[in-house]
């Protein structure tokens, strides 16, 4: 054994699985990393086990954000992993192992990294990256993504109920600026974040836009989401937009339709599979080290045939599952631009939806199985299952439902769209 792979075992143990045993990657993909990847990995790991891991359990049964821990997190330099010069491999790999130790964390991460930084990247000026992205990108400053509306989720396309206004202003205004109106819902980070990006829509022509809003500006209000049953570490909130007022220099001048919103989502709902991925290891961690502990009829749970096939049927669904998503990360790195500049090859947006609807499907029967692996055990925070079990349902559903994402792939193997 490599020393990578010991200290990858050995955090793992931490995690709930046993070093001398093979791990839930049974294909081993993380091989097809680089060495530096792998040890980048590995320290990740070991901050997840120390920091993360004991803590995890009380975070979620308070629903309270961990904001001590952001310093430790940005030392760790994994902003946007691509944006380093890491592989797409590896990024997904890192959502995947933040997930498999605490999906809250996980998804704190891909709000901020894939959503509100990436679009800082991709259709920044300038300007606001000189103003914005040091910040946010080392965690002084926290960010959201402020789409999804009270009435209007996997509808939001064509229901963007949010509105913007522009007004001329002279030099003693600052210049021309933008009035919001509108509320958002299920806003990830919005109930402490800094910064939001939100999508309205131009009362002017009907165009798509989408502006950097200091979350503490006059006219926003933001209301935590109580009551979940998953995610609870994640501070969701309602957000309502009156009379904001935002300057032009802080409208993303690269968003002009619901296509620019697609290119985001298309990223962030890449991580949202590779979530369904590390929650599935976390399931089989957890389930395995119960049964070979779990004594009953004198003996462990693992000495009975019926636990050893739903131990592999859930070790089948992980492997499938992340197989899947080493090769959507390999298309990821198949782009090349052609002579007129256009950009070719990379995941397209069916085969990230199939990758969501599949990989989130096979994960709900690797935890239920994992859960009835626990039996009684399998319903209280204390074992770990039932918070895997309750943050998967999040996973199901968000960055669009297995029903949408089914339906998109349906439109891209018929032809025919059965969504509208």
């Amino acid at each position: 054994m490599s020393q990578a792979h010991k200290v990858a075992a050995a955090v793992e143990h931490s995690a709930g699985s046993l070093p001398s045993l093979p791990g839930a990657d049974f294909f081993d993909f993380e091989s097809l990393l680089s060495v530096q990847e792998q040890r980048k990995l590995n320290e990740l790991r070991e901050f997840l086990a120390t920091e993360i891991a004991p803590y995890a359990k009380d975070w979620w049964d308070k629903a309270e954000f961990p904001a001590h821990i952001l310093p430790k997190l940005a030392a760790l330099r994994l902003s946007t992993p691509t944006h380093r010069g890491y592989s797409n491999l590896f990024a997904g790999l890192v959502i995947a192992e933040m997930t498999r130790v605490d999906t809250s964390i996980a998804t704190f991460f891909m709000v901020h990294h894939d959503l509100f930084i990436e679009a800082l990247y991709e259709f920044g000026s300038k300007d606001q990256q000189d103003r914005y992205l040091d910040d946010a990108s080392n965690l002084r400053t926290t960010g959201a993504f402020a789409l999804t509306e009270p009435d209007h989720g996997s509808d939001v396309a064509g229901g963007l109920q949010t509105v913007a206004r522009r007004v001329a202003g002279g030099a003693d205004d600052g210049g021309d600026y933008w009035v919001l109106n509108g509320a958002k819902r299920w806003i990830g980070n919005g109930t402490f974040c800094d910064h939001m990006l939100v999508w309205a829509r131009d009362e002017a022509d009907g165009a798509v836009r989408g502006f950097i809003v200091d979350a503490t500006l006059s006219g926003v209000t933001r209301t935590k989401i109580e009551n979940k049953i998953a995610l609870r570490t994640v501070q969701n909130a309602d957000i309502v937009l009156k009379d904001v007022r935002i300057a032009e220099a802080d409208r993303f001048a690269g968003i002009n339709s619901f296509a620019d919103t697609n290119h985001l989502l298309r990223g962030s709902r890449l991580m949202v599979a590779w979530q369904a991925v590390g929650q599935q290891l976390a399931a089989f961690d957890v389930a395995r080290k119960y049964a070979l502990e779990r004594r009953q009829f004198g003996r462990p749970l693992a000495k009975f045939q019926l636990i050893q096939q739903q131990l592999v049927d859930m070790l089948g669904n992980a492997v499938a599952s992340m197989g899947m998503m080493v090769r959507i990360a390999q298309l990821q790195e198949d782009i090349y631009t052609d002579s007129k500049g256009v950009r070719h090859g990379g995941a397209q947006m069916a085969q990230v939806a199939l990758a969501k609807a599949y990989c989130s499907a096979r994960m709900r029967e690797t935890v239920a199985m994992g859960r009835s692996i626990l039996g009684g055990n399998g319903i209280v925070t204390d074992y770990r299952m039932a918070k895997i079990f309750a943050d998967a349902e999040a996973i199901y559903t968000y960055e669009g439902s297995f029903e949408i994402n089914s339906l998109i792939v349906g439109r891209a193997v018929t032809g025919v769209s059965a969504i509208v």
